[in-house]
């Protein structure tokens, strides 16, 4: 199978480096999968889950924040504010933003303000769906 070369970086590290089949990306209009050749294009990215399948055919799994993906020429880069694998996650600490984001969204704010509590709710609920083992074979 072909494969193209990948790269994710965070504001703090570069995440995956190396020669992929398969990636998976959070869109803001649903899931987005890139083969190998796929066409150029720049592509937002959400807050999720990003799925990529290396070239052993591992599947690796990374909560990753809001940013962008461009395609070009077999390359694929994905800029994102953060990017966490399912170990590097503390469910206890997603599990209480999650919480905190939820009383934040009962009480009246602005609008500024609510909308940093969805997007806080957005990552905790990310961060913990990641550290959750699933299979993402297409």
């Amino acid at each position: 199978m072909d494969t193209f070369q990948l790269k994710v970086i965070s504001s703090d590290r570069v995440f995956y480096e190396g020669r992929c089949k398969q990636l998976i990306i959070p869109a803001p209009d649903g899931q987005k999968g890139i083969l190998p050749h796929h066409e150029n294009m720049i592509i937002a990215v959400e807050i999720g889950e990003l799925h990529l399948q290396d070239e052993e055919g591992n599947w690796i799994t990374a909560s990753v924040s809001k940013g962008f993906a461009e395609i070009m020429n077999n390359r694929v880069s994905v800029l994102v504010n953060t990017a966490e694998s399912p170990e590097e996650i503390d469910v206890r600490r997603a599990t209480e933003a999650k919480e905190r984001a939820q009383e934040q969204l009962r009480q009246k704010q602005s609008i500024q303000e609510y909308q940093l509590s969805q997007a806080s709710l957005a990552r905790a609920m990310a961060r913990l769906r990641a550290s959750k083992e699933k299979d993402w074979r297409i």
